[in-house]
C-alpha cells in the first residue's frame, strides 16, 4: 500500500470558507470515484490558524493505492481528468505538490472524535545521510513522539525511496501526523518535558526552514 500526500493553496481572491465547501463536497465526490482509491482523507486547516497570517497551505490530503501501477494507470482514465478539470476551481496550481509515501503507525489509536491533528512536512538536514535519517526519524525521533501521553495517534509517512534512487529530488522528505484530543490538550502538551525532549530532537536531524506544519481538523472521506 502506499499513501499520495497532496498540499496546496486555495485559488487567489477565493474564500477560506468556499475553499473548504468546495473541497469537502464536490471535490470529494470526485476524488473518491477514482478506481483503484482505498481510502481518502482531507485535512482542512483550522480557522484560528490564519489569525496570525496566511499558513503554508490550505490543505493537505492523503490518498491510498495499492500500488504504483494503480497510480499511474489512473493518468488516462476519465475520472482523473475530471479531477484535473476541477482543481483550478478552488486550487492554485502552482502551490500544488505532493510525495508519494509509504506510512508507519508508530502509535495505534483512534483519532479523536472533534480533534485536531498536526501534519509537519519534513527536510532532512543536508549533512545528514538519507539511510541515516530515514532510520533516525523512524526509530529514535519516533519513539520520543510516541511515548507522549497527550498524543492519541501518530504516523510518519515516508517518501519512497525510489524517488531518490530515480535521481529526483521530492518536495519533503516525508510527513508527520499527530492527533490531539483539542487544542486545549495540544497546548497542555507542548509545556511537557516530553514535547521539549521532542522539539529539541527535531534540530539535530531536520532542516526546520524547510519543513512547514500546519494546524488541522481530519476528515475522513473514504475509510
Amino acid at each position: 500500500m502506499i499513501k499520495v500526500i497532496y498540499f496546496f493553496k486555495r485559488r487567489p481572491g477565493m474564500s477560506v470558507e468556499d475553499f473548504q465547501a468546495h473541497w469537502r463536497t464536490t471535490h470529494a465526490q470526485i476524488i473518491v470515484a477514482l478506481p483503484g482509491i482505498r481510502r481518502y482523507v482531507q485535512n482542512h486547516v483550522l480557522p484560528s490558524a490564519y489569525r496570525k497570517g496566511e499558513p503554508a497551505f490550505d490543505g493537505v490530503a492523503e490518498s491510498w493505492f495499492d500500488d504504483t501501477q494503480t497510480l499511474k494507470a489512473l493518468a488516462t482514465t476519465p475520472h482523473y481528468a475530471a479531477v484535473l478539470a476541477d482543481e483550478p476551481k478552488f486550487i492554485d496550481g502552482a502551490t500544488m505538490g505532493w510525495i508519494i509515501t509509504e506510512e508507519y503507525v508508530l502509535k495505534v489509536g483512534p483519532a479523536p472524535a472533534g480533534g485536531i491533528k498536526t501534519v509537519d512536512l519534513v527536510t532532512h538536514k543536508p549533512d545528514m545521510p538519507l539511510d541515516a535519517f530515514f532510520k533516525y526519524w523512524r526509530e529514535d525521533h519516533g519513539a520520543l513522539g510516541a511515548a507522549a501521553p497527550a498524543v492519541r495517534r501518530y504516523v510518519q509517512s515516508h517518501t519512497r525511496r525510489s524517488i531518490y534512487a530515480a535521481g529526483r529530488t521530492p518536495a519533503y522528505d516525508g510527513a508527520a501526523m499527530m492527533w490531539f484530543d483539542d487544542m486545549n490538550a495540544l497546548r497542555a502538551a507542548a509545556a511537557t518535558p516530553e514535547f521539549e525532549r521532542l522539539r529539541a530532537d527535531v534540530a539535530t536531524f531536520i532542516a526546520r526552514d524547510k519543513s512547514p506544519a500546519v494546524l488541522a481538523a481530519e476528515q475522513v472521506v473514504l475509510a
